[in-house]
């Protein structure tokens, strides 16, 4: 599996307003806290190591 760079969610505005949404009464603590469990759960979603590797080299800045 190729990792995928083309736009693939339905209607990204609602699901970044719904990101925003879901941390709005927290603190940035428990902010990062989510994103940080929101990517090991999507990440064991995807299952690919590979394509996980090369999502993390270019969420570093890697391209």
């Amino acid at each position: 599996m190729d990792l995928k760079l083309t736009l693939n969610i339905a209607d990204p505005d609602d699901f970044y307003r719904e990101l925003i949404d879901s941390q709005r009464h927290m603190d940035s603590a428990q902010a990062a806290m989510m994103n940080c469990k929101l990517v090991l759960i999507l990440a064991n979603h995807v299952g690919d190591r590979a394509v996980i590797r090369e999502a993390l080299k270019r969420a570093g800045g890697a391209a």
